[in-house]
């Protein structure tokens, strides 16, 4: 039987000290694991870390051939308590650097959504949905 969850989220890389750098800037903590070749940031309930893109290749025993410029298909997901805190957050990450790709606003299925990508192209969302349950951490245990 396979566990049932996710621990670890792993980005690869293609420029470590920037990226490290932007995660960094939105005030996220690292772990003591943490070095200048790897970066491993404290969430609620999963670890994401950043990797080198042609070591995290090796390691999987293949070939990546995408550039720093173009979008992945993979969206990563913040989601918060509150409606006004899509707003709040989109603002912290404006300062931070991160490029707005889609402003905050009411979404069809009556949540509130913004849209966000890192340095390298990495695609984020802040949602507040009305129905999503929280853990004590912070973590979303359902929506």
């Amino acid at each position: 039987m396979v566990p049932q969850r996710v621990s670890l989220l792993t980005i690869g890389a293609f420029d470590l000290p920037a990226l490290r750098s932007f995660y960094k800037g939105l005030g996220w903590e690292e772990t003591e694991i943490s070095s200048d070749d790897y970066a491993v940031f404290k969430t609620a309930g999963v670890l994401l870390s950043l990797f080198p893109v042609p070591e995290l290749a090796k390691d999987a025993g293949i070939e990546i051939a995408q550039s720093i410029d173009s979008y992945r298909p993979v969206t990563f997901a913040i989601n918060v308590e509150s409606p006004d805190q899509v707003d709040d957050v989109i603002e912290s990450i404006r300062r931070a650097g991160g490029k707005i790709l889609r402003e905050p606003s009411d979404a069809f299925w009556g949540g509130r959504t913004s849209y966000f990508a890192d340095p390298e192209n990495n695609l984020w969302e802040v949602a507040w949905n009305p129905s999503s349950v929280f853990d004590e951490r912070g973590g979303m245990i359902s929506f």
